[in-house]
């Protein structure tokens, strides 16, 4: 039996960390490629042994990643949050296909590179009318971590999500030869340091490296930085 807590939670802290509740899983995967060198899975990594209250590093600096050792107090780190509470779908831009529509919001984009695999999704799209290109678009859009990427069915209106339990995922980048974002999954509740609650979704990624323009989501910037964690 998990023993996860059914009301797994994130708090985003004033200049500080980010606050777990809910005894979430917590585990680092890596950003696979294929025979192209293209991003196509996630290869599964260490595990934490976490309590039901846990705080991870958002300045990027602490000693004991991915926990919170109190740096960002010492570097006087800035994490003002920039990022909008508008839902996703209110104000995603939309790219219609023949079965398929494609809704993104690209200041989300955690530059994980899923997107591009065989063809961009922003192509393929257009090209729905075929099974094969369908999958592909199903894969490429269900491994995007952050949920930039929406697709649904234009026979049903309804969303293509890959089923996920509430878990957090610490992304490892080796093509890049950085450390990505954190990854959350499974609908798991995030709110801002100031009590407002982020729209609650099935696929995030936060920021980690402390340098995102769009905090608490991660937009990327961790490849400009070259970002490390040392957990790899």
């Amino acid at each position: 039996m998990s023993t996860q807590d059914s009301a797994a939670s994130i708090s985003v802290t004033p200049n500080g960390p980010y606050i777990v509740t809910g005894t979430v899983p917590l585990s680092v995967e890596t950003i696979g490629v294929n025979e192209k060198g293209e991003s196509w899975e996630y290869l599964p990594g260490r595990t934490f042994e976490v309590r039901r209250v846990y705080a991870l590093c958002r300045c990027g600096e602490s000693a004991n990643k991915p926990f919170c050792d109190g740096t960002h107090g010492t570097i006087a780190f800035d994490g003002t949050e920039t990022a909008s509470f508008e839902p996703f779908a209110e104000h995603a831009e939309r790219v219609p296909g023949p079965s398929m529509e494609l809704a993104e919001a690209p200041e989300l984009c955690a530059f994980a590179r899923f997107c591009d695999g065989s063809g961009s999704i922003w192509k393929l799209i257009g090209e729905t009318d075929s099974e094969p290109v369908r999958e592909l678009v199903k894969h490429q859009e269900t491994h995007c971590p952050s949920g930039r990427l929406v697709v649904s069915e234009n026979a049903t209106g309804a969303a293509i999500e890959p089923a996920y339990d509430p878990a957090i995922v610490l992304l490892e980048d080796p093509q890049k030869e950085c450390s990505g974002p954190i990854a959350v999954r499974g609908g798991i509740r995030l709110t801002s340091s100031q009590g407002t609650a982020y729209e609650t979704r099935n696929r995030m990624t936060l920021c980690r490296c402390g340098k995102s323009a769009n905090k608490p989501f991660c937009d990327g910037t961790h490849a400009d930085v070259a970002f490390e964690d040392g957990l790899s």
